[in-house]
């Protein structure tokens, strides 16, 4: 496995740094890049964002992760939704003309707001193979009457979530529900005892990141042969 750095332009001439993670061999099928933005509280050096990028790289996919601006210059709080929105959207197009890459097939997706961000690029129409979503951010915490789902129906492409029981931004059941009428094909992977990072509680007796350790291997079986996520 390889690892280049690199910085890619965004809007107002300034850059985002982001890593590109080439596999050993690349996965049979249609040449895919998997495209991985982090999570509100942390930029694209998390440990969980790191587990993912390596790990889908080692089943054989070009895996691209990223910092949005306000991580790349220091700050805690997110920019706009439309600020990041144009952050993603600059780094897919990056991905997609790159010749190193290589790419036939991107899959977008991310670790919570990362994920939404997929998301909405999505559903504005992005051209994308599949949104792969890790601890989607379905509403505040105690806010159910509030989900962030109005956008969801527009998507098109493929959705495979991620979700842990014990996540208070993703009440279960009410994520069920809501993916359930979506046009779009879904596949839910549910992690028992999972927070909103798939930590799970030492009393399942198992080690509390265990389950971050599996979502790269079971990601990556439905993104093999090109044809679904």
């Amino acid at each position: 496995m390889g690892f280049q750095g690199r910085q890619i332009a965004i809007d107002g001439g300034r850059t985002v740094s982001a890593v590109v993670a080439y596999p050993e061999e690349r996965a049979p099928g249609p040449a895919t890049a998997v495209i991985l933005a982090h999570g509100a509280g942390n930029d694209m050096r998390s440990a969980f964002l790191g587990a993912m990028h390596e790990g889908l790289a080692a089943r054989g996919y070009v895996t691209v992760k990223f910092n949005f601006p306000y991580t790349e210059i220091g700050r805690r709080a997110p920019d706009p939704a439309p600020v990041l929105e144009a952050c993603y959207t600059r780094v897919l197009d990056s991905v997609r003309r790159d010749p190193e890459i290589g790419a036939r097939r991107v899959v977008i997706g991310g670790k919570s707001l990362g994920g939404r961000m997929a998301t909405h690029l999505a559903a504005a129409g992005a051209e994308v193979a599949g949104v792969l979503l890790l601890g989607y951010p379905l509403h505040a915490p105690g806010k159910m009457d509030k989900p962030r789902v109005a956008h969801l129906p527009k998507i098109r492409a493929p959705m495979l979530f991620f979700a842990g029981t014990r996540d208070p931004l993703c009440n279960l059941e009410l994520l069920q529900r809501t993916l359930q009428p979506l046009p779009a094909r879904i596949d839910l992977h549910i992690i028992d005892g999972g927070d909103h990072s798939f930590n799970v509680p030492k009393s399942m007796k198992r080690a509390p990141t265990s389950a971050m350790r599996v979502a790269p291997r079971a990601t990556a079986i439905p993104l093999i042969d090109g044809g679904s996520l």
